[in-house]
C-alpha cells in the first residue's frame, strides 16, 4: 500500500522532524522578510510582458500573410496564454502577491484567462490538493478522477482506456480544471440551490470565455476571422497540453510518493512538511522554461511554500536541497523529458490489472511504502538497511535519478 508512517518511511526521528520543520520555517521567515521592491517589480514586469506578447501575437495572426506569420503568431499566443495561466493566474491565486495589497494583483480579485472559475479552483486546488497532497481517496488531483496512478487505487475495466483519457485530458485541460473545481465546491453544498448557484456561476464564466476567444476576438479580425479563430483554438490547445505536462510531471513521476488516509492521523506541521517533500517531484529547467511553467519546475518548493513568490523558488530550492542532504531525504528531480516518460509509463502500465504487473504496491517505481524497507530488512544478507538506503537516497539526490526499481 501507499505510505502510512511517513517519518518511518523517511527514517527520521521525532527530533529530526522538529529540526527539519524549524529549518523550513526559517526559510519562510527569511523570504517573507526579504520581500520588497524587487519582487513587486518582477510581477509587474511579468504581467506587462504577458500582455504585450499577446498583443504582438494577435497583430501577427491578423496582419501577416501566409502560413509562417500565422504559425509564429499562434505560437506566441500560446506562450502568452501559458504565462497568464501558470506564472500569473496560478501563482496570484495562491496568494503569493497578496502581501503587496495591490487590489489588481490579489488572490481575491484575479480572474484568469481560461474556462475555470478562479474561486472554485481555489477550493479544489489550494485546499483539497495542497493540504491533502497525494492522499489516496482524499486528494482529488491524484489521477484527476480519470486515471489510475497508483496500485492503491482499485483497478476497473474503464482503466484500460486511460492512456486515451490522458491524451484527451491534456488537449481539453482547461475544461477538466473547470469541472474539477465545480465538483469540489458542489460537494460542500447541502442544498440543490447551492449546487445550482455554483453551476450557474461557472456557466457565466464559460460563456464569457467562449464569447471572447471564439466570437468577439475573431469578429474583430473581420474578413480574416477564420484565421484568428483557428489560431485561438490551436493556442488554447497548446496551452492546455503544456499545463497538463507540467502538472503531471510534478505529481505522478517516479519518486512522487502516495499516502494512505491513515497518514493524516495526528499529522502535525513537521509531518505535513515531510509529506509535501516526499509527494512531489521537480524537473530541471532553465530561466525561460521555469518562467513558462510558472516556476512549477520547483514543485517541491511550491508545495512547501505555496504562498511565497514564485520568483523566489530558485533560491529556496538551494536551501531545501541542502536540507535533503542533511537528513538523507530524496530530492526527486530530472530532465523534463525523463519525468514525462516515467509518468506516461505509469499511466499506460496501470491501465492493466495488477495480475499483469510484477512489482507490488509497496515496492513499485510509481508507488512505495515503509513496508518496502521492513520486508528488505527481513531478508538474510540483503546488505540493505538504513545505511544502505541512505546511500541510495544520497545517490538519487546527486544524480537526479529515482532510487526506486525500474
Amino acid at each position: 500500500m501507499a505510505i502510512t508512517e511517513v517519518p518511518e518511511y523517511a527514517h527520521l526521528s521525532d527530533a529530526d522532524l522538529e529540526e527539519l520543520a524549524a529549518a523550513l520555517e526559517e526559510i519562510r521567515r527569511d523570504i517573507e522578510a526579504a520581500r520588497g521592491s524587487k519582487d513587486r517589480a518582477y510581477i509587474v514586469r511579468a504581467i506587462a510582458l504577458q500582455r504585450w506578447l499577446e498583443i504582438a501575437a494577435r497583430l501577427a495572426i491578423a496582419g501577416s500573410k501566409g502560413k509562417l506569420g500565422w504559425a509564429v503568431g499562434t505560437a506566441a499566443l500560446a506562450a502568452a496564454k501559458s504565462i497568464e495561466n501558470m506564472e500569473l493566474g496560478h501563482n496570484i491565486s495562491h496568494g503569493q502577491w497578496d502581501w503587496m495589497n495591490d487590489p489588481e494583483i490579489h488572490s481575491s480579485t484575479w480572474e484568469w484567462d481560461m474556462a475555470a472559475l478562479t474561486s472554485q479552483w481555489q477550493h479544489s486546488h489550494n485546499y483539497r490538493h495542497h493540504v491533502f497532497a497525494n492522499i489516496v481517496g482524499v486528494d482529488d488531483d491524484l489521477g484527476f478522477g480519470v486515471m489510475r496512478v497508483t496500485r492503491d487505487q482499485a483497478w476497473r475495466p474503464s482503466a484500460l482506456v486511460q492512456p486515451l483519457r490522458a491524451v484527451l485530458l491534456a488537449l481539453a485541460f482547461e475544461w477538466g480544471v473547470a469541472l474539477h473545481g465545480l465538483y469540489a465546491v458542489q460537494e460542500r453544498e447541502d442544498t440543490d440551490a447551492g449546487r445550482s448557484a455554483h453551476k450557474s456561476a461557472l456557466l457565466r464564466k464559460v460563456a464569457r470565455q467562449v464569447g471572447k476567444d471564439y466570437v468577439l476576438v475573431p469578429a474583430l479580425s473581420r474578413r480574416r476571422w477564420r484565421r484568428t479563430l483557428w489560431a485561438n483554438v490551436v493556442a488554447n490547445g497548446l496551452r492546455n497540453v503544456w499545463a497538463c505536462v507540467v502538472i503531471i510531471c510534478g505529481h505522478f513521476a517516479d519518486g512522487a510518493e502516495k499516502f494512505t488516509p491513515s497518514a493524516l492521523e495526528g499529522e502535525r506541521k513537521p509531518e505535513w512538511y515531510l509529506r509535501q517533500m516526499l509527494g512531489t517531484a521537480n524537473f530541471r529547467a532553465g530561466t525561460v522554461m521555469a518562467f513558462m511553467s510558472g516556476n512549477l519546475c520547483y514543485q517541491i518548493e511550491h508545495h512547501l511554500f505555496p504562498d511565497l513568490p514564485s520568483n523566489r523558488y530558485p533560491e529556496i530550492a538551494h536551501r531545501v536541497r541542502d536540507l535533503c542532504l542533511t537528513y538523507d531525504l530524496p530530492y526527486t528531480t530530472g530532465p523534463l523529458h525523463r519525468q514525462f516518460l516515467l509518468t506516461a509509463r505509469t499511466i499506460c502500465k496501470l491501465a492493466l490489472p495488477d495480475r499483469f504487473l510484477t512489482a507490488t504496491s509497496d515496492d513499485a517505481p510509481e508507488t512505495a511504502s515503509e513496508d518496502k524497507f521492513r520486508n528488505v530488512a527481513k531478508r538474510p544478507n540483503s546488505g540493505v538497511g538504513d545505511n544502505g538506503r541512505r546511500r541510495g537516497l544520497a545517490t538519487a539526490l546527486l544524480t537526479g535519478k529515482s532510487m526506486l526499481p525500474q
